[in-house]
């Protein structure tokens, strides 16, 4: 066996067959003597390679190696493998030098791998690589196979130099610092067996995009997770689990096809996988520890997910087709407001999961401008988390629900998803689920978006997306599972694309053939992913007919007994209140009314907690001014101003142990500088918040300040959903100018004006919005009043029934300001603002409250408060109570000012001016000025609430002034401000007391003429403006 034997062969010569056996034959001699050949019968040679002895022998072998692989021994055919492979003898050698010594187990697979060069390894990694980038754009999503995509060329082994002859050759590939196939932990494969799982895993019916994330360790999470050794596998158990769950989802969508035929209900059909991913998601985070989920959707599917996944009473689903209102069943009460189509409203469920867990799921109501509610979830979960101190953010969990065409297309969906990371407004990650239907009502993809995928936006956050076909109902669940798991071990936002297709139109009786006429003819032929899964499993042999049939016969047996309950289903108290809002009364019940004052005792205390700095913390010298100016108001109890009110309407709060929440731009400071409620120490920038130390043991978040993000519309949603959590709490989003609004006014308009109509949802939010002429120009004068104002739903024509009676203790009212949608105001002093702020708290119902905050009054020399107007004492003859003033009387004439209902008259006045806000203090001055404060002739009164309106009160007025011309002042133009809306209610006051209406039935308005813009841009035309209506307000 010595020397060089060469021979003809199919792939070139046989390697010195001597050279490779030299080191790793039994026979060889330690003592470096030749071994001599002993003859042996051919018939008794043995087949294992490593015993092997006879040159004649291999050349027999590798003859029939060649002509049948399966007939030699398996160490033979990897020895032969590997020589046809070019593997060196030498290494091969080496090998099994190296598995004699106990270094090795596999010495063929060594001797490959030795073989392997370092540009082959390079490759390798290259080719790996490439499937985890964009393995993505190969993958099978499309259920309808419309989108036809080349493969990207990385993805052919070929595009990396290797060929037909290296599929069955050995590799390892194992790379430090590497999970998944490139760990190096993992066997060695064959180049073919790593294709397979490699397209198995990016390239089949899942398309994973996370290479984009920055982080290793959460890359290498998710290899961990998908590039296992072999593909995973569902037990029978789970298999008949989803098909049950895949069943309730088709025939939940085909009875009410049956029963409703001419209803919209925007149906799941085409994405009806989409049910058992949200219960196996739900099932997943159970399981790691999340308790509460809120979730927010759009209208398609939302039934479904309703009766399926948030396990809303299907009997109350079926009633709801009927249309008309029912009165709810615990006392007589009624409660159902305008109501909102079915697919809009929202519910809350306790539900168990697969595992024996509960969870506690919330579906908010929402209407049909899409994404709108999503930063209403992220504010519910948000409170959620503050509430049962889920500090690590693990309990409670939002999934946020979108369509494609949504998702890539709404600008509130980045300020969403740039939310995720913010110190107060993070929730610990959200799920997103979009149903992709591959059409957005009937826009084609490529003309509603310019990126490849709906979900690219979400690669801003650095969130992996998993996109999958939802037609295979097994891919779709494993993907909502690992959703769940990475949510919980990152507590990052986590994208889902279900990549579906629509069955019908955008709803049931429009007909998409018009405009998607390739779609449908392929839709049309289509089968639905529960009729696929079925048949997979009876060939599978998974399951057998009786089973399917059983599960069959139960859904519908369930269906149809829910469907005759609800010929009689009654709504309940618990439909629309959670356990946090028991006791608080609806419009139809009287809510007490309740005092807003503080002993003085207390307001000192909180006081001085509030002024004082730690003996360490240096703050500017220009705060620690301010600071030791509020200190001297508690001390001396004059002069009280603006911030020094609202920080005691906040302290006050929270010594008696309510949470207090203001967020919005700027906040911390305030755009104009007056709050400080957040102070930097100017030696190491540290932070201090007085208010976060009131009384010793204060919860660190019970009262939190925080500077948003450069966003309107997602941060007023998310303090909307925050406050709707609980009502033992105090929630204000204050505007950095009140005309900034507008950018949220989805939010006004849909939720925070009408949401208690629609949905019986009370919300306690209150909106600060920086309003007053100051001759800054259009964009910074006006909140925009008047809108605001329109939204209203009083009447303006009906008096509220005034029960004089009860007038001392404010509750001669009744249910006027509970019936009313929202509360409007335009308050003048500190004391107002902090009586107001209290009152939000202070009572049994939760109403919105919209403040025409001030600008220059925060500052005013004249715009200060005595700190006994905001004690518990009353100062007014008469009255039981202290609370806000929604109207403020004059200061001339005979005083102390009677608050009564029927006050001694003064017959002297010859008009009476009725304004709202700064402008009175300019009027007030003027007055003054031309020395018409002295004659008792024109009396200055302030509507401080503007809605509901202060007919009772205004009507007070009206007595006290029997004589006076009646004047409406503002500083807005004639079509802005509320002049549109106190006319009429004036005029109904008026007319209540017999008083004779001014000539064309209309209050005298003095203010600016009817204006485009809220504005000039000019200075010098703004104070010859303010000037004129000055001049015109005295002037008889």
């Amino acid at each position: 066996m010595q020397g060089l034997l060469l021979r003809p062969r199919a792939g070139g010569l046989l390697p010195s067959i001597s050279q490779c056996w030299k080191r790793g034959l039994k026979s060889s001699s330690s003592t470096g003597e030749a071994p001599k050949p002993v003859p042996v019968a051919l018939s008794k040679l043995k087949d294992s390679f490593n015993d092997a002895t006879s040159v004649s022998y291999l050349e027999e072998l590798e003859k029939r190696f060649h002509e049948d692989p399966g007939s030699v021994d398996r160490s033979w055919g990897s020895f032969f493998n590997n020589l046809d492979r070019g593997v060196r003898g030498e290494a091969i050698a080496e090998a099994y030098d190296a598995f004699e010594k106990g270094a090795t187990q596999a010495p063929m697979t060594h001797a490959a791998i030795s073989n392997q060069t370092i540009q082959e390894s390079m490759r390798l990694i290259l080719l790996v690589r490439s499937f985890q980038v964009m393995g993505h754009f190969a993958a099978k999503l499309d259920p309808l196979e419309l989108d036809k995509r080349i493969p990207p060329a990385e993805l052919d082994p070929a595009y990396w130099g290797f060929t037909e002859r290296d599929l069955d050759r050995e590799f390892f590939l194992g790379n430090w610092n590497q999970k998944g196939f490139l760990a190096e932990g993992r066997p060695t494969r064959t180049l073919r067996e790593m294709l397979n799982r490699l397209r198995e895993t990016y390239c089949s019916t899942t398309g994973y995009e996370y290479m984009h994330i920055p982080e290793r360790e959460k890359c290498n999470w998710i290899r961990e997770q998908i590039e296992t050794i072999d593909p995973p596998m569902y037990t029978k158990k789970e298999k008949l689990n989803i098909l049950d769950r895949l069943a309730w989802s088709e025939m939940f969508e085909t009875f009410l096809a049956k029963k409703y035929t001419a209803a919209k209900r925007f149906g799941l059909e085409g994405a009806e996988s989409l049910i058992p991913g949200m219960k196996a998601l739900i099932d997943t985070g159970a399981d790691l520890g999340v308790e509460n989920v809120v979730i927010g959707m759009p209208h398609r599917g939302r039934l479904n997910v309703l009766a399926n996944v948030v396990r809303k009473p299907m009997s109350q689903i079926f009633s709801e087709f009927s249309g008309a209102p029912q009165p709810l069943a615990s006392d007589g009460h009624q409660y159902t407001g305008s109501g909102d189509v079915k697919y809009h409203l929202g519910t809350s469920f306790h539900r168990p999961t697969a595992n024996g867990k509960r969870v506690y799921l919330s579906l908010m109501a929402n209407p049909s401008h899409l994404e709108a509610v999503n930063t209403v979830v992220l504010g519910k979960t948000r409170a959620k988390q503050y509430y049962v101190n889920d500090t690590h953010r693990t309990k409670c969990m939002p999934i946020l629900m979108h369509g494609d065409g949504a998702f890539s297309g709404q600008g509130i969906v980045y300020e969403t998803l740039d939310m995720s990371g913010l110190v107060d407004y993070t929730v610990g990650g959200c799920v997103h689920m979009v149903v992709n239907n591959q059409v957005a009502f009937t826009t084609d993809p490529k003309e509603g978006r310019s990126s490849p995928y709906c979900t690219d936006v979400a690669k801003s956050m650095n969130a992996p997306i998993f996109h999958v076909n939802g037609d295979d109902v097994e891919a779709v669940v494993r993907v909502c599972q690992l959703a769940a798991q990475w949510r919980q071990a990152w507590k990052t936002d986590v994208v889902v694309d279900l990549v579906c297709y629509r069955k019908y139109g955008h709803n049931e009786i429009d007909e998409p053939m018009f405009t998607q006429p390739l779609m449908y003819k392929k839709v049309k032929a289509h089968k639905s992913c529960h009729l696929v899964y079925k048949e997979q499993l009876l060939a599978e042999d998974t399951i057998h007919q009786e089973e399917i049939d059983a599960i069959y016969h139960k859904i519908d047996s369930i269906l149809n007994a829910e469907f005759e309950a609800s010929k009689s289903y009654v709504p309940r108290p618990g439909d629309w209140l959670s356990s946090h809002w028991e006791g608080f009364k609806s419009p139809a019940q009287l809510s007490r009314i309740r005092n807003t004052g503080v002993n003085m005792e207390l307001l000192k205390q909180v006081g001085y907690a509030v002024t004082e700095f730690p003996s360490d913390f240096t703050p500017h010298k220009q705060i620690k001014k301010v600071y030791e100016a509020r200190r001297n108001m508690i001390d001396t109890g004059e002069g009280v101003d603006w911030g020094m009110a609202e920080t005691l309407a906040y302290a006050t709060l929270l010594s008696e142990g309510n949470h207090v929440r203001l967020s919005g731009q700027d906040v911390e400071r305030g755009t104009f500088s007056h709050r400080h409620a957040l102070v930097h120490d100017q030696q190491d920038g540290s932070r201090y918040v007085p208010l976060a130390n009131v009384f010793p043991g204060q919860h660190p978040c019970q009262f939190t300040v925080s500077n948003s993000s450069l966003s309107e519309f997602g941060v007023l949603g998310f303090e909307l959903g925050y406050c709707m959590e609980n009502p033992n709490s105090l929630v204000l989003w204050e505007a950095q100018f009140g005309d900034f609004a507008n950018t949220a006014q989805v939010i006004f308009d849909q939720f925070l004006s009408s949401g208690e109509a629609k949905w019986l949802r009370q919300a306690g939010l209150v909106c600060l919005l920086p309003h007053g002429y100051d001759g800054q120009g259009p964009e910074h004068s006006s909140a925009r009043l008047e809108r605001f104002l329109q939204m209203c739903d009083e009447h303006p024509y009906q008096l509220p029934e005034i029960d004089e009676e009860h007038w001392f203790t404010g509750g001669h009212l009744g249910t006027q300001i509970q019936n009313t949608n929202w509360q409007v105001v335009n308050v003048t002093t500190p004391a107002n603002f902090f009586h107001v702020l209290r009152r939000q708290v202070h009572r049994q119902f939760r109403k919105p409250l919209i403040v025409m905050s001030p600008k220059a009054l925060l500052r005013h020399p004249k715009c200060k408060s005595q700190l006994t107007e905001f004690d518990d004492h009353p100062d007014d003859h008469g009255i039981v109570g202290v609370r806000f003033k929604r109207l403020i009387m004059d200061d001339t004439g005979l005083t102390p000012k009677s608050r009564g209902p029927r006050p001694p008259v003064e017959e002297s006045y010859k008009r009476l001016v009725f304004c709202s806000g700064k402008v009175f203090y300019e009027l007030h001055a003027e007055r003054e000025k031309q020395g018409i404060d002295k004659d008792n002739s024109v009396a200055l009164v302030r509507l401080e609430q503007l809605s509901p309106f202060p007919f009772d009160l205004v009507m007070r007025e009206l007595r006290r002034y029997p004589n006076a011309e009646i004047v409406w002042c503002q500083e807005e133009p004639m079509n802005m401000g509320a002049f549109q809306h106190v006319t009429p209610r004036i005029i109904t006051a008026m007319m209540a007391e017999g008083r004779e209406l001014p000539v064309g039935g209309r209050v005298k308005y003095v203010g600016r003429p009817p204006s485009a813009s809220t504005a000039t841009g000019y200075s010098h035309v703004h104070a010859q403006e303010q000037a004129a209506l000055l001049k015109e307000a005295f002037a008889m």
